[in-house]
């Protein structure tokens, strides 16, 4: 080596040894300029990051197990196709914040039967109405077996992510005419429903048939009080029961309207947890 140059060697161990001693400084800056640890009240749920914002995400969620007849499964899907074009329901949406909703219908059963008929759409106005209603009337009726709330609700929940929306409130509307029978705990689906901030309202049928395995009718039943006590949930959660399939039109037209026009006290609600974040987020700065 010429006398008066560097050891390459020695410049290497140099080079390492500032970058060794940068590195946990940029970590910290990394850390200081990073969000806050916890979570953004006003922030949309990571998986809707993008969407068409809307007033309402609404899973309109149907039992077609066997203890609904065909005729009675037409009067069910005819209501909900009613009450989404009447001028009640219609003038609801249009005196929202956004004047519009996302909705879906699905069709369930047993723990094996959900299906979506009528994928995620925007009703603003009597004509995106009837595009949703005309979709819905194409699809054959269907039946299937057992009644599995519990996965009603969790394939309602899974419909939520990615669907293209985001809205103010998410809500599952459940309507049938039996108690669970099939599938994992319903408990267990209401409360993770809830947990992911989802609301869950409930329209239980309250017929004179009995049911096929020989449980009563759902009035024997007091379905009612079962969609209240185990169904439904999230703030502001409700069920609005029909008397009778003939007696579902009405149910469903009064439900839509008030699920709709429930903006304001779940608006409420979010604005008294997040104002909760806030204070437990400077609570902690301080200690």
């Amino acid at each position: 080596m010429i006398q008066g140059e560097r050891d390459p060697r020695h410049f290497h161990a140099w080079m390492v040894g500032m970058l060794l001693a940068v590195l946990p400084l940029t970590q910290l800056a990394g850390q200081d300029t990073a969000a806050p640890p916890f979570d953004d009240p006003f922030a949309p749920p990571l998986q809707q990051e993008s969407g068409e914002d809307v007033d309402l995400e609404l899973v309109l969620a149907v039992d077609i197990s066997f203890s609904v007849d065909i005729v009675e499964a037409q009067t069910q899907r005819e209501g909900y196709m009613a009450a989404l074009t009447h001028p009640s329901v219609l003038k609801a949406i249009e005196s929202g914040f956004l004047g519009k909703i996302a909705v879906t219908y699905v069709e369930w059963a047993d723990s094996y039967y959900q299906n979506q008929l009528v994928d995620w759409m925007v009703i603003s106005d009597e004509r995106s109405a009837h595009a949703f209603t005309s979709r819905l009337s194409t699809v054959p009726l269907n039946r299937a077996y057992y009644t599995s709330i519990s996965h009603a609700i969790d394939h309602a929940v899974s419909l939520f992510p990615n669907n293209g929306y985001r809205g103010t409130r998410q809500v599952i509307d459940i309507s049938g005419d039996g108690k669970q029978n099939q599938g994992r705990p319903l408990a267990e689906a209401r409360q993770a429903a809830i947990d992911q901030g989802i609301v869950i309202n409930g329209l239980p049928i309250l017929n004179d048939r009995p049911q096929p395995i020989g449980v009563g009718t759902p009035k024997e039943m007091k379905l009612d009080l079962y969609y209240k006590d185990n169904v439904i949930g999230g703030p502001g959660a409700f069920i609005v029961a029909a008397e009778n399939f003939d007696d579902f039109r009405s149910a469903i037209l009064s439900k839509l309207i008030r699920e709709i026009a429930e903006a304001p006290k779940a608006e409420q609600h979010a604005h008294a947890k997040a104002a909760q974040h806030v204070a437990a987020y400077r609570t902690k700065r301080h200690d």
